[in-house]
């Protein structure tokens, strides 16, 4: 009876310490739960077997792992607009009494009237005037302190959620698998810098100083008698296009064997990748499902995905993700 006892004893404390390692077994078994099992999955597992297995031909060293992603509409939702430029308008607002002439002057009266439709003709130019007056002035590390308190009240209209819990989960369950696997990630994207740094480490583990965006000229001053960089109106790099080349040449300093992104303004990124001699992975993630995110492509305002750029990722190989038919699970938390 004893010796039965403590075979029972034994069996349960054996299980207890087994658990946790076949838990861990079947992570290893699936990096990428979220993923359906097709094309492109085998295709990211394969590449990261392919290049991370010492005695492979195709093997690169760790040193030259890099992989680059876009930020908006690759790791989190764009939709229905840039959320960058979501704080951009909820700032006019919050500003404007110091601004009465905001009452008359676009693009400023179209936020102030909550007229997204008319605002979005003002492109470029008019986004730049908003960003111009919303991001200068003032210390980076005010702006910091606004972005954070900001991300920690916004939500998403259509979800009801904050904006830091729209990150794609499949995405980042990639991050880590790279990351597990000796990859550095970077984001390179369009967005702000500053913006993307207040949230890049908490959403996706990726530190500040592997964020590559658009960034603004700082002048250093002396600041209620402490040293202060302050952020002027001028404008010091576009990260976007063939800007996202020349960023991840000048501030990465090596070249992607990895990138994801998922629109045109991503097309650069993914030709610069491909130029690694065979050893590259390059993706784009296509919304496609309605239901769970947006459905979008050829005429949409943000995140355009002609059919010229479809075209040119089969005609070359790269992976083209069916958010509807790929993932899943798009958010990490639970969908109707």
């Amino acid at each position: 009876m004893i010796t039965q006892v403590r075979l029972a004893t034994f069996v349960a404390l054996l299980a207890l310490l087994v658990a946790p390692y076949a838990a861990y077994a079947d992570q290893e078994s699936d990096p990428l739960p979220s993923w359906n099992d097709g094309a492109v999955k085998t295709a990211i597992l394969d590449y990261v077997l392919r290049v991370t297995t010492e005695d492979s031909p195709d093997f690169i060293a760790e040193a030259d792992r890099i992989a680059t992603f876009d930020n908006d509409g690759t790791l989190w939702v764009e939709k229905p607009v840039y959320t960058q430029f979501v704080f951009v308008m909820d700032r006019v607002k919050a500003v404007s009494n110091q601004h009465p002439e905001w009452k008359t002057k676009e693009p400023f009266k179209s936020v102030l009237d909550g007229n997204t439709e008319k605002l979005l003709t003002y492109g470029e130019k008019g986004a730049m005037a908003l960003v111009t007056a919303t991001h200068s002035g003032m210390t980076t590390v005010e702006f910091n302190e606004i972005v954070s308190n900001w991300l920690k009240t916004a939500k998403h209209p259509r979800f009801k959620r904050l904006y830091t819990d729209l990150t794609y989960k499949p995405m980042i369950e990639l991050l880590h698998y790279l990351r597990a696997k000796g990859f550095k990630t970077f984001i390179v994207s369009g967005g702000g810098t500053a913006f993307m740094r207040a949230y890049t480490e908490q959403c996706y583990g990726i530190p500040p100083w592997q964020v590559v965006g658009s960034s603004g000229e700082t002048e250093y001053r002396m600041w209620d008698s402490s040293p202060t960089l302050v952020k002027l109106p001028d404008l010091l790099f576009f990260d976007d296009g063939p800007g996202k080349a020349e960023g991840i040449n000048h501030y990465i300093g090596r070249q992607p064997v990895f990138a994801f992104g998922n629109s045109i303004g991503d097309k650069e990124m993914l030709e610069w990748t491909a130029n690694c001699k065979g050893l590259c992975f390059m993706g784009l993630v296509h919304h496609d499902d309605a239901t769970r995110e947006y459905a979008y492509g050829p005429n949409s305002d943000v995140g355009r995905f002609p059919v010229e750029l479809m075209e040119h990722a089969l005609a070359n190989g790269w992976n083209v993700v069916s958010m509807k038919d790929d993932w899943n699970q798009v958010f990490s938390w639970s969908q109707p």
